[in-house]
Order: C-alpha cells, then structure tokens, then sequence
C-alpha cells in the first residue's frame, strides 16, 4: 500500500445559494411588477368601463326625457285632435239638423194642400205681430208698435182662407186697444215729471222779516239783527238752506225719472214721496203748496207699465191655428 493519501472532493461554494436565492427574490420581484401591472390596468379599465355606463346612463336618461316630451307633445295633439273632431261633429250635426229644416220648408212649400205662398204670408204675419209685442213690452214704442200691426193686416189681407177670418176680427181688436192708450205710459210720466220739475224755480221766498209798520222804533230797528221764528218751521228761508233744498228735490226728481225708465215703479213712488217732504222746505203752508203736492201724488199714482188685456192674442191665436193645421 501507498503511503500517499486518496483525494477528496472540492467543498461546495456558499455562493451558489446565495445567488438561486437571488433569483428567487428577482423572479417575486418580476412577478409582483407584473401583477402590480395588471391589476393597475384592470383598475384602468374598470374606471373607463364606469365612466362609459355612467355616459350611456346618461344619455339613456336623456332619451327617455324626449321620449317623454314627445308623449306628453303626442298627447295634447291627441287632445287637440279630440277637441277638433268634437267641433266638427257638432258642425256636421248643425249641418245635417239645418238640411233637415231646409228639406222639411221646401216640403211645405211644394205640398200644394198648405199654398206656399199662404206659408210665406202666414210668417211674415207671425214676425210682424211678434215684433209689435216686442217693441210694446221691451222699448215701449207705440208708433212702431203700431206700423208692426198696420203691416201685419196688410199681410193677413191676402190670404183668401175661410180659416184665418177670426184672425183678422181679432187682430182688428187688438190694434183698437193699442190705438185706445194713447201715449206710452212711462213716456207720459216723465214728461209729467220734467214739467213739474221746472215748477220748482218759483217757489217763493218768504221775508226775513215780517214786521209791521206800526211796530215800535226798537223792534223794527232789531228786525234786521234778529230773527224770531217758531221752534216748528221746517221751510228753509237763508239761501244755502234753499239751495240745499231745492237740490235734493231735484236729485229725487232724477231718481224718479231713472226709475221710470226702467218701469220700478216701487222706486218711482218712493222718490216721489222723498221729493214731496223736500217741497216743504221750499214751500211754506199755501194752496200753492197744496197744488203742488197734489200734482205730484197724481204722477206717482201714474202706472208705468202697459195694461193691455188682448196684446198678443192675436200672436197666440195664429201660432194655435198653424199648429192645428
């Protein structure tokens, strides 16, 4: 055997792990930047994908705001629509209800059993009586009354039909009673009332004084300081009570003229008794006073609206026949 000793292997160098571990950590390294990456660009696209739901939220939004705007825009051209189409329904109902007269007249006038020409006369009498009655009840127009009657006789004259004969007898009564009133009622009474209203600038004054000629010196030289009345006179002697007076008696007298033209004859009469306790403080104690108050009470006792027992009976009688017809 040889002396020389066998040969042993190399020691392992530390080194080695110290560099694997190093790889280790630089592959953690890669792999955590590499995460880090990826979950940045995943939060970069979260974002983006929000952002664009929260354009398209709003922009749906804005779309179902139109829709809206139109709907509600729709719906009152709807109700438009309606209310057109409801017009021209009543329009085609006017229509169709004005053919039917139309058609309706031309056959009364073609029939030849109720004369066309009697037809017309007939209306033209039943226009003419009712605007008598109109111009009679309403504007108190008795001469215009009277034409209206004057020319719906002339009409009644032409028709030549047995039936109508007691017509006319009673339209000729009827003209005798509207020829009979004379003047319109409210017409007479204000012009009753404008005359007696004149009257009233010659009411006397009396004198403020009235003392003798015999009186003492002492008396007839106070007369013109001092005036000694009764505690119970009521006729104004200064001239402000006069002018006050006489106003008043005049403001009544325009309140009974203002009720007059509107037939109120409970106003009329008041005012009339309110203007007979304003004539006397403006007359004092006479038979002129007496005339006076009686003229007046005579206007009040004037009836203002027409009394005419057979006005329209002639109207009334020619609706009955041509409805008997």
């Amino acid at each position: 055997m040889s002396d020389n000793p066998a040969p042993t292997a190399p020691p392992v160098r530390r080194s080695h792990g110290w560099i694997a571990w190093l790889i280790v950590v630089a592959m953690a390294l890669v792999a955590g930047a590499w995460g880090w990456t990826q979950w940045q660009a995943r939060s970069a696209r979260e974002s983006e994908q929000q952002a664009d739901a929260g354009q398209r939220l709003d922009a749906l939004e804005g779309r179902i705001d139109a829709i809206r705007r139109d709907q509600r825009s729709q719906l009152q051209r709807l109700q438009q629509a309606d209310a057109t189409n409801r017009v021209l329904r009543d329009e085609v109902l006017g229509i169709g209800q004005r053919s039917s007269l139309i058609e309706d007249t031309v056959s009364k006038l073609a029939d030849p059993d109720r004369h066309g020409e009697q037809a017309l006369r007939l209306d033209e009498a039943e226009l003419l009586l009712n605007m008598a009655q109109q111009r009679l009840l309403i504007a108190g127009d008795l001469d215009g009354a009277r034409r209206a009657y004057v020319l719906a006789g002339n009409v009644l004259d032409g028709i030549d039909d047995p039936a109508y004969l007691s017509l006319r007898q009673t339209l000729q009564q009827e003209r005798a009673g509207v020829d009979a009133l004379g003047t319109e009622p409210r017409v007479r009474a204000m012009a009753e009332l404008d005359a007696f209203a004149q009257t009233i600038s010659t009411a006397p004054v009396e004198a403020h004084s009235n003392v003798p000629v015999d009186a003492p010196w002492w008396r007839r030289a106070f007369a013109t300081l001092i005036d000694v009345q009764p505690s119970d006179r009521t006729v104004a002697v200064q001239p402000a009570d006069r002018i006050a007076a006489a106003s008043g008696l005049q403001l009544e007298i325009s309140l009974a003229r203002a009720a007059a033209e509107r037939r109120d004859e409970a106003g009329f009469r008041t005012a009339l008794q309110r203007a007979e306790g304003w004539m006397t403080r403006l007359w004092p104690p006479s038979p002129m006073l007496d005339r006076q108050r009686a003229q007046l009470r005579q206007i009040a006792a004037r009836e203002l609206s027409l009394s005419l027992p057979t006005l329209g009976s002639t109207l009334q009688q020619l609706r009955q026949l041509r409805a008997a017809g």
